[in-house]
């Protein structure tokens, strides 16, 4: 396995330094509220039902009822199971928040190629915007690095000609390319995993290279651990630098899995900016992956924002309408 060396204890501390930077007041409210328009809400558990997911549709279009002004913005997106897709797209008809669906065998990617692009294609016939896709680790790990870039650009072909097949433009379903860092074992194939997944998707046969966001990478499903962490989301977005520079594409960039609080997607967020800059900083480039975030972000925006509402009776019910596990 070729590797780009990465030098651990200078990435942690860097991080590190993210989480303590003085923000004042006006930046934090903007923060939050830029986070809040960065979510990819999620519920992806065996138990998910249409219900589940038209509750968390409006919860997902309208994150609270308390009187703000401005309101506060919509989620990025929902990400649900592809056979929910429907049930979100009759939610969300009409408004901004797309519909991201877990395909191509998720969460293990132990599934054959073909069953797992059939799965693709139903996600964007049933109408989802936005296909999160787990590679196949196993494969990685051992060293077969071109079944993975196989695999990867079969999906993004796949996308292109299921959204083409429903009238959609070819790069109107956007992928995220899910790595799974929890298994991957060390930042050097994290760095690694992450070159070999933007450079598959830009050399599809017959695909142009993709457009700004039409590709990002992803850390983790939710279902492994360590999820999302800051040393290894700085790996990965350097990785989105060095392409950035080398191609002129900017790739999106979704940490997900166990990110909850406020403070710490605030730290997620000055990273980018001191790592990737200020383009980056919108939800077409930027998500979090998150269940529970969106509670502790309004509950700030209401500390801030809505003093004379936090001590309300039932005002917690803004903020705690969902415990949904990661």
């Amino acid at each position: 396995m070729r590797t780009r060396p990465v030098d651990a204890v200078m990435v942690t501390a860097r991080a590190a330094r993210f989480t303590k930077r003085s923000i004042k007041a006006a930046s934090k409210r903007q923060a939050l509220r830029m986070a809040l328009s960065m979510l990819d809400l999620t519920t992806l558990e065996g138990r998910d039902s249409p219900e589940k997911v038209r509750a968390l549709c409006q919860k997902a279009l309208r994150p609270s009822d308390l009187p703000f002004d401005p309101p506060l913005p919509s989620a990025a997106a929902i990400c649900v199971y592809p056979t929910l897709v429907p049930v979100a797209r009759d939610s969300l008809a009409g408004s901004s928040v797309k519909i991201a669906a877990v395909a191509t065998g998720f969460p293990s990617g132990q599934f054959p190629l073909e069953v797992r692009l059939d799965d693709c294609r139903r996600a964007v016939e049933s109408g989802a915007d936005e296909i999160d896709m787990v590679i196949s680790r196993g494969l990685l790990l051992a060293g077969r690095s071109d079944d993975v870039r196989l695999e990867i650009r079969e999906v993004r072909a796949m996308c292109a000609s299921a959204a083409a097949a429903c009238g959609r433009p070819r790069d109107s379903v956007h992928l995220k390319i899910i790595l799974e860092t929890g298994e991957l074992g060390s930042l050097e194939h994290v760095r690694w995993a992450s070159d070999l997944a933007m450079d598959a998707a830009a050399s599809v046969p017959g695909l142009p290279a993709p457009t700004d966001g039409e590709v990002f990478i992803k850390t983790s499903t939710g279902k492994v651990q360590p999820a999302a962490t800051m040393p290894v989301t700085l790996v990965m977005l350097e990785a989105i630098r060095d392409h950035h520079r080398a191609t002129g594409v900017r790739i999106g960039m979704k940490p997900a899995g166990g990110i909850r609080a406020a403070k710490s997607a605030i730290a997620y967020l000055v990273m980018v900016n001191e790592t990737l800059g200020e383009a980056w900083l919108q939800p077409s480039l930027f998500r979090f992956g998150a269940s529970t975030l969106m509670n502790d972000l309004v509950r700030q925006l209401i500390r801030m924002e809505l003093p004379a509402h936090a001590a309300l009776p039932g005002v917690a019910r803004y903020v705690a309408g969902y415990d949904l596990s990661e």
